[in-house]
């Protein structure tokens, strides 16, 4: 494979962390050597202190290699540019307890320098895949841990990174959320990304790896695909539909004779657990329950599948090219008007005027007060003040007119 389809190479990778006096305490990472490729899901397993999170953060440059060789898209892991290309989901999920989501994903959009249009854009589009739309503004202290791996899985995608690297991604996540992360991580692989998983549950590596290595005491016990490394030798499993029981003695007697083997067991096939729990979640969805949690992702985002944000650009241009022409309605012109001559607002506007502030006459006996002699001045000013607005020439009449013209 050519060099530039490397993402990362590790070559006799050490790494021992020492004590004040700098006299080796520990030997994490013990003469590694592994390859990850472009395109390719890589998993990274071995039991609590086999040097995991110690390769993770070396390909991170959080620490340096004490010897040996690592690259990272062909340079240093220090290299800041590199950083800009990696998208990082660590073991334990730390967001700031008092932003809510849209405020979480915004602030880290902000770190990789996005423009507030593409920040506004990716956060809608991740919240929807995650399935924290429902709770964007609910603040990060209120929620499960569930909840919060799915928002820092939101996190690690909002600069589109080609690396992505997940520690434990599928910790807290109910079996729905599970599953949901693995079809996602899937999806990503299928669009070109390069994912590094490093996780304690077996079956979620099983189920979406390419290849993985599997290290204990920082050393490299086994490598290579899902097929090299599980494939069992010593049984052939044959399915068909039910048997009869006279069949199933029948294909026993066949073996004997034969191969000079009997069957070892006979039964019956069930569903996983796993398929159970979500037909019935799916069948609670059917019937609208209500739920306050996180609820089922949606479509991946638009920016994360291949060439995203480009091709919907493209999509915008061809849809206003093959728009169906709409006929053209041209302003009638406006005629002159004598600006002398009232209009039917003018003269509506007066009439009312007229009616509302009419004196009412007063009793012949009454004595009319100061207040009351007060009040009827000011509404002879305003009067005033409106017939003065009123017989005002018109700016936009005038405008009408030299357009009319």
């Amino acid at each position: 494979m050519p060099e530039s389809d490397l993402i990362v190479e590790a070559a006799g990778l050490e790494k021992t962390f020492t004590d004040f006096w700098m006299r080796a305490r520990a030997r994490a990472v013990d003469g590694i050597d592994f390859e990850i490729h472009r395109h390719e899901i890589f998993g990274l397993l071995g039991p609590n202190g086999s040097g995991k999170s110690t390769t993770i953060k070396l390909i991170l440059g959080l620490l340096r290699k004490s010897r040996g060789r690592l690259l990272v898209f062909g340079r240093d892991p220090s290299d800041t540019a590199v950083k800009a290309k990696i998208g990082y989901l660590p073991e334990e999920t730390y967001l700031y307890r008092f932003l809510n989501p849209v405020e979480t994903l915004d602030y880290y959009g902000k770190l990789f320098g996005l423009d507030r249009r593409t920040r506004n854009r990716r956060t809608a589009e991740l919240l929807d895949m995650v399935g924290l739309t429902q709770v964007a503004h609910r603040p990060m202290g209120e929620f499960s841990k569930g909840m919060a791996r799915r928002l820092g899985l939101a996190q690690a995608l909002v600069n589109d990174p080609e690396l992505l690297i997940l520690d434990e991604p599928t910790s807290g996540l109910d079996p729905l959320g599970t599953k949901q992360v693995k079809d996602l991580l899937l999806e990503l692989g299928r669009r070109g990304k390069t994912i590094l998983l490093s996780s304690h549950l077996l079956a979620d590596v099983e189920d979406v790896c390419h290849r993985m290595v599997i290290l204990y005491g920082g050393r490299v016990r086994a490598e290579g695909t899902g097929e090299e490394l599980l494939a069992d030798t010593t049984h052939t499993v044959l399915r068909t539909r039910r048997l009869k029981g006279e069949t199933i003695q029948a294909i026993d007697a066949l073996l004997h004779e034969r191969e000079g083997v009997a069957l070892e067991s006979v039964q019956a096939p069930r569903q996983t657990l796993e398929a159970l729990f979500l037909e019935i979640v799916e069948k609670a969805r059917l019937e609208q329950l209500q739920t306050s949690g996180a609820r089922s992702g949606g479509n991946i985002a638009a920016f994360l599948r291949e060439g995203g944000e480009a091709s919907e650009g493209a999509g915008l241009v061809d849809a206003l090219l093959n728009a169906p022409a709409r006929p053209t309605i041209l302003p009638t012109p406006a005629t002159a008007r004598d600006p002398s001559t009232p209009s039917a607002q003018d003269k509506v506007l007066r009439d009312l005027l007229d009616a509302s502030s009419a004196p009412k006459p007063a009793p012949r006996d009454a004595q009319v007060s100061p207040e009351r002699a007060e009040q009827s001045s000011r509404a002879n000013v305003d009067r005033a003040l409106i017939d003065g607005l009123l017989d005002a020439p018109k700016t936009t009449d005038r405008r009408d007119g030299e357009q009319g013209a």
